[in-house]
């Protein structure tokens, strides 16, 4: 059963981790996918290529997620190349990482535009492709981080906690025009990123996981998965978790 035949996705910073095995799975389930990067490159074009191979339209655009212009040009693209657009993931974001006391100005400003910003950009922007079909699912990725905080990330927190407040005030919002808006909140999730952390600390933070284990891509995408498709039609203005239990 392909749970997202007929729907057009848009899924930012989908061109490793996350972002990538949402599009994988997504394309799996029927879905015509369009995804974007800060920049059109080999990832882009090799993602592009899986998709198709899928047997489903797919394009990659290269787009400033941060920037309001580059995130209106983006949805109005999609929607000239595909005709609608039902789907947004939310996904975009960097870490720069520092303990308050060394952390810059200008890696505060950073991650909140390309963490927070970027949500509050694409959401305004594809609501009237949404408000137009009367229907539609936004779902952003925010984080654990973002609701527990964590040690020398309160920018990143910040950001996050801030997907999750403008997750439940836009699904009050747009409730009422059939269109759903959901956060994701991954935990500890094994992606390039976090390979390149110390062994010791991967293994402080598996320990913590009343499942011991960290999670992958595809246990975030499955979820996004479920959102996106028909199977949640009722859930909206919610915080989902996929941590293994690390928050309850």
């Amino acid at each position: 059963m392909k749970l997202l035949e007929g729907k057009t996705v848009l899924i930012t910073g989908a061109n490793r981790g996350i972002g990538r095995a949402i599009a994988k799975c997504f394309a799996g389930h029927g879905a015509k996918v369009a995804f974007s990067d800060i920049s059109y490159d080999d990832n882009s074009r090799s993602l592009e290529e899986e998709l198709s191979n899928l047997g489903v339209k797919a394009k990659g655009y290269a787009s400033d997620a941060g920037s309001f212009e580059d995130s209106e040009k983006l949805v109005n693209d999609v929607v000239a190349d595909f005709g609608e657009l039902h789907v947004l993931v939310n996904n975009a974001g960097i870490t720069r990482d520092n303990l308050l006391l060394r952390l810059t100005e200008n890696d505060w400003d950073l991650v909140i535009k390309v963490n927070l910003k970027s949500v509050f950009n694409l959401t305004k922007a594809a609501q009237r492709q949404m408000i137009k079909q009367r229907c539609g699912s936004i779902i952003n990725m925010s984080s654990v981080v973002g609701i527990e905080g964590n040690f020398g990330q309160s920018n990143y927190s910040a950001s996050k906690a801030g997907i999750i407040g403008f997750t439940k005030s836009v699904a009050m919002e747009l409730g009422s025009r059939n269109i759903r808006v959901n956060a994701i909140a991954p935990g500890f999730i094994e992606t390039e990123m976090t390979q390149k952390l110390p062994e010791e600390v991967r293994k402080e933070w598996i320990e913590d996981i009343p499942l011991k284990r960290g999670g992958t891509p595809n246990d975030v995408a499955n979820l996004a998965l479920f959102l996106a498709s028909d199977l949640s039609d009722y859930i909206t203005g919610q915080v989902i978790s996929v941590c293994g239990g690390l928050h309850t």
